[in-house]
C-alpha cells in the first residue's frame, strides 16, 4: 500500500508540468495531467473511427501513462523537430524510475504500456498516437492558432508532424483535421518560420 500511495503522490507532479497550449477560455496554459485525461476521453469518443479494431481499455491505459516521464523532463512542444532521441532517452529513464516505485508486476505493466506507446507498432499504440497528436491541433483550431502563433509554428510544420501519426491511427480524424487546418491557414492562424 505504501508503494502505491507514494507512486500516486509522485504522479501529482504531472499537474505542474506546463504545456504550450491554453485551455479554452483560460489565460493559463494547460498541464500534462489535463492533456492525458482529455486525450483518453478523445480516444474513447473516437474509437469507432480507429483504423483497426482496438482494445479501448489498453488505449486509454497507454494515454494515461504516456507523458509520465515529463515529471522529470518537462514538456517539449510536439511541433519541435530536433532533439527527440535525447528527449526519449531521458523520458525512458524517468518512467523507469517512477514506475519502479510500484510493486511488481504493476510497475512492469505500466512500463510495458509506455514502451508500447513509444514503439507505435500495435493498432492500439497507433490509435493512441493519433489522439495524442490531434489534441494540440484541436485546441489550436479552437483558440485561433494560439500556440502556433506564439511559437512560430507554420501550417507546413503542423501538417508534417501531425499528419503521419493521425493518418496511421485514425484516418477519418485526419480527413476532418486537414480541411480545418486549411481553413485556419486561410485565416492566418499560423506562425511564420
Amino acid at each position: 500500500m505504501h508503494q502505491i500511495v507514494a507512486f500516486i503522490l509522485e504522479l501529482d507532479k504531472l499537474k505542474g508540468v506546463t504545456r504550450k497550449t491554453r485551455p479554452l477560455g483560460l489565460e493559463r496554459y494547460e498541464n500534462s495531467a489535463e492533456h492525458s485525461w482529455q486525450i483518453a476521453l478523445l480516444a474513447a469518443s473516437l474509437a469507432q473511427y480507429a483504423d483497426a479494431a482496438v482494445d479501448l481499455d489498453r488505449v486509454i491505459s497507454m494515454l494515461l501513462v504516456h507523458d509520465i516521464g515529463e515529471i522529470d523532463t518537462g514538456d517539449t512542444i510536439f511541433y519541435a523537430e530536433e532533439g527527440w532521441g535525447e528527449r526519449k532517452a531521458a523520458e525512458k529513464a524517468a518512467v523507469t524510475r517512477i514506475f519502479g516505485m510500484l510493486p511488481e508486476p504493476q510497475g512492469a505493466k505500466f512500463l510495458s504500456l509506455w514502451q508500447e506507446f513509444e514503439d507505435g507498432r500495435t493498432a492500439e499504440a497507433r490509435f493512441a498516437h493519433a489522439a495524442d497528436r490531434a489534441m494540440p491541433v484541436l485546441l489550436n483550431l479552437a483558440n485561433e492558432g494560439q500556440s502556433w502563433r506564439e511559437n512560430g509554428i507554420t501550417h507546413e510544420r503542423v501538417v508534417r508532424r501531425a499528419a503521419p501519426p493521425i493518418q496511421a491511427g485514425c484516418p477519418a480524424l485526419w480527413s476532418y483535421l486537414e480541411a480545418q487546418l486549411e481553413e485556419a491557414r486561410q485565416k492566418g492562424w499560423f506562425g511564420t518560420a
